[in-house]
C-alpha cells in the first residue's frame, strides 16, 4: 500500500478493526490516516487502548455501526431486521436471551432519551460525537427520516453528568452476546 501511495495512486491509508500493535507496525512502514472500527455505546472495544494509539499517533477514528446495527434506535424493525435474510438475526447479540437482555438495556437509554427530547438514536450518535473531534461517526442509513435525524444528533449537547448517565444505562460490559459469530470475531482488532 505504501508504493501505491509513493506512485501517486493513492492519497492516504487507512485500515479497519485492527489492534493497538497492528496499527503501530502499519504506521511504522507507512504513516496511516485514519482507522474504522465499530464503535458505539454497545460495542466499546476500542477504548482498550485502541483510541489512545490512534491519538498519540494522529490517526482519526471512523465509527463505524454507531447505532449498533440498528439496535440504539427507536425502530423495532431495525432492532429485530426486516427480513430473514437479514444478517442481524444470525449475529449473537441479536439472538435468544441475549436479545432480551440487551432489551432491558435499551429500555434504560429510552427513558434518558424522553427525558432529553431526544430519539434513541440521537443520543447514541451525540455519545459517539462527545469521544473527541478525532471519531467521526458513520451511520448506515436506508430512509431520509432517519438521515434528517441521524444529522440533528450534532444538535444534542450533552453534559458530563448526560455522558454518564447514558454509559451507566448501557454499561461497558453488559452487552450480552458477541458482535459475530465465532469465525468472524476471529478477525476483529488483529
Amino acid at each position: 500500500m505504501k508504493s501505491l501511495v509513493e506512485a501517486g495512486k493513492v492519497r492516504h491509508l487507512g485500515i479497519s478493526e485492527a489492534s493497538s500493535a497492528t496499527i503501530e507496525r502499519a504506521h511504522a512502514v507507512h504513516p496511516v490516516s485514519a482507522l474504522q472500527s465499530e464503535y458505539s455505546l454497545w460495542s466499546r472495544d476500542p477504548e482498550d487502548g485502541v483510541l489512545d494509539t490512534c491519538r498519540r499517533l494522529g490517526i482519526g477514528f471512523v465509527a463505524y455501526s454507531p447505532l449498533g446495527r440498528g439496535f440504539l434506535t427507536n425502530e423495532v424493525s431495525n432492532r429485530e431486521g426486516t427480513s430473514d435474510g437479514d444478517f442481524r438475526k444470525h449475529q449473537p447479540r441479536f439472538s435468544g436471551e441475549a436479545y432480551d437482555q440487551n432489551l432491558t438495556l435499551l429500555a434504560n437509554l429510552e427513558a434518558i432519551a424522553e427525558s432529553k427530547g431526544a430519539s434513541v438514536a440521537q443520543l447514541a450518535l451525540a455519545w459517539v460525537l462527545s469521544r473527541g473531534p478525532d471519531v467521526v461517526p458513520i451511520p448506515g442509513t436506508k430512509r431520509r427520516k432517519w438521515l434528517h435525524e441521524n444529522i440533528a444528533a450534532d444538535d444534542v449537547i450533552l453534559s458530563d453528568a448526560d455522558v454518564a448517565a447514558l454509559e451507566a444505562a448501557i454499561p461497558r460490559d453488559a452487552v450480552a452476546g458477541d458482535r459475530y459469530v465465532a469465525a468472524g470475531m476471529r478477525n476483529l482488532n488483529a
